[in-house]
C-alpha cells in the first residue's frame, strides 16, 4: 500500500469523524449521522474529482466507503471516549484537513496542472468537506469565518512545492506539508490569531 493511499484513507478517517461528532452535536439521528460523515468525508474529494475530471475514487474504490462506515461506528461508539465534542472535532478536522490538502496538490500534480491549480485543489479537497457538512448542520463554515483555516492549507501546499526543489524523497515532502498545514492552525487557534477583518466594531456587535 502507498503513502499516497494511506493518506488518503487517514484523511477520510479523520474527516467522517469530525461530521461524526459534529451531527451528535446537533443530536441528529443515526442515518443523518452517517449522512455528514459521509459527505464530510467525501465532500471535497469528490468535487475535486469532478473538475479535474478524474474517476471519482470512492465509487470505484469500495474501501473508502467501509472505512467510512468502520468510523463512523466507531464515533458513535467511543463518543465519551473522544472526550469533549469541540476539543475532538477540532483535533479530527485539522488532521483532515492537513492529509487532504497533500492529497489534492498529489493529484493535480499527476494531471498536470500548474502549482497554482494544484493548490487550489488542495485547498479545496481539504475545505469543502466541512463546508458541506457545516451547511447540512446549519452552521457559517469554517473557511468562511476569520479563523485561519484555508490559509493554512494554502501554506501547506506553498510548501509541497517548495519543498520539491529540495534534495528530500516524495514521502517527507507529504510529511512535512501536511505537519505544516496542522502546526499553522494549532498556532492560529492556541495564539488567537485571524485573517484581518473589514468590519468596525460597530458592525461586529450588531445583530
Amino acid at each position: 500500500m502507498s503513502l499516497f493511499l494511506i493518506i488518503d484513507i487517514l484523511g477520510t478517517i479523520a474527516f467522517a469523524i469530525s461530521g461524526v461528532l459534529t451531527a451528535l452535536n446537533k443530536r441528529m439521528d443515526p442515518f443523518g449521522i452517517l449522512i455528514i460523515a459521509f459527505v464530510t468525508a467525501v465532500g471535497g474529494g469528490t468535487l475535486r474529482d469532478v473538475l479535474i475530471a478524474a474517476d471519482i475514487t470512492w465509487m470505484r474504490n469500495l474501501t473508502f466507503v467501509y472505512v467510512i462506515l468502520g468510523a463512523a461506528v466507531f464515533a458513535v461508539v467511543f463518543r465519551k471516549w473522544l472526550g469533549y465534542i469541540r476539543r475532538s472535532l477540532f483535533l479530527f478536522d485539522t488532521i483532515g484537513i492537513a492529509l487532504y490538502t497533500v492529497v489534492g496538490v498529489e493529484k493535480g500534480i499527476a494531471a498536470g496542472f500548474p502549482p497554482i491549480i494544484c493548490i487550489a485543489l488542495g485547498t479545496m479537497s481539504a475545505c469543502f468537506g466541512g463546508v458541506i457538512r457545516d451547511i447540512l448542520c446549519n452552521e457559517i463554515p469554517i473557511i468562511f469565518r476569520k479563523e485561519i483555516y484555508a490559509t493554512a492549507c494554502i501554506l501547506g501546499g506553498i510548501a509541497y512545492f517548495l519543498l520539491l526543489k529540495t534534495p528530500l524523497t516524495e514521502d517527507f515532502i507529504i510529511i512535512i506539508s501536511g505537519t505544516i498545514v496542522i502546526i499553522v492552525r494549532l498556532l492560529a487557534v492556541y495564539f488567537n490569531l485571524s485573517l484581518p477583518t473589514i468590519y468596525s466594531k460597530k458592525e461586529l456587535t450588531e445583530e
